[in-house]
């Protein structure tokens, strides 16, 4: 093989890796809200039967404390012992891990 058949190889793999890596930051990465919202419903559903849901299907930015992230904001209302109870979450857009849970 020749010098310069091999010097195009490898510049040709080294700018398509770079392209390619560049893309892939500018991807959307984020979980849809759907599986989210279905994910935050199973784990109540563990206490017993929810009443209703809903989320947001536009991530927000959030910051508290130290976390600074984008979320997807939602809510789950339910009967407990007789008593409506109601929650909003914020939850990772990347991730669906819940950072911020308030009952109503």
């Amino acid at each position: 093989m020749k010098l310069k058949d091999y010097m195009m190889g490898l510049g040709t793999g080294i700018a398509i890796g770079i392209i390619s890596s560049q893309a892939a930051k500018k991807l959307n990465l984020n979980r849809s809200a759907e599986l989210v919202l279905r994910d935050i419903k199973t784990a109540f559903k563990e206490e017993g039967p929810i009443d209703g849901s809903w989320i947001l299907m536009n991530p927000e930015p959030f910051n508290k404390e130290a976390i600074h992230t984008n979320v997807y904001k939602g809510g789950i209302s339910r009967i407990k012992n007789g008593e409506l109870e109601q929650f909003e979450f914020a939850a990772d857009a990347k991730t669906g891990t819940v950072v911020d849970l308030v009952k109503m």
